[in-house]
């Protein structure tokens, strides 16, 4: 999927989830590796209320790798608010 998508596909329902995944998109995507560029694609085609719950950490992805992409989100936003 090419960044404008990626962009598009970012934006959600939830004002949470758009705080949290567009910046990501614009700050962070770019420097991810191969294989975390494809999970987070399979990432962005979860429902908003699944996405919202693994983010708020009330459920865990029961795939690993999307465990791993989760978890390089949120670390992204704590890297986004320490600046």
């Amino acid at each position: 999927m090419n960044k404008n998508r990626l962009v598009w596909a970012a934006r959600r329902g939830m004002l949470e989830l758009d705080l949290l995944l567009g910046p990501f998109v614009d700050k962070h995507f770019d420097a991810l590796g191969k294989d975390d560029k494809l999970r987070f694609e399979v990432l962005l085609e979860q429902e908003d209320q699944t996405l919202f719950e693994w983010f708020l950490k009330t459920q865990v992805p029961a795939d690993p790798n999307m465990q791993r992409i989760v978890q390089i989100v949120r670390d992204s936003r704590v890297k986004l608010s320490a600046l």
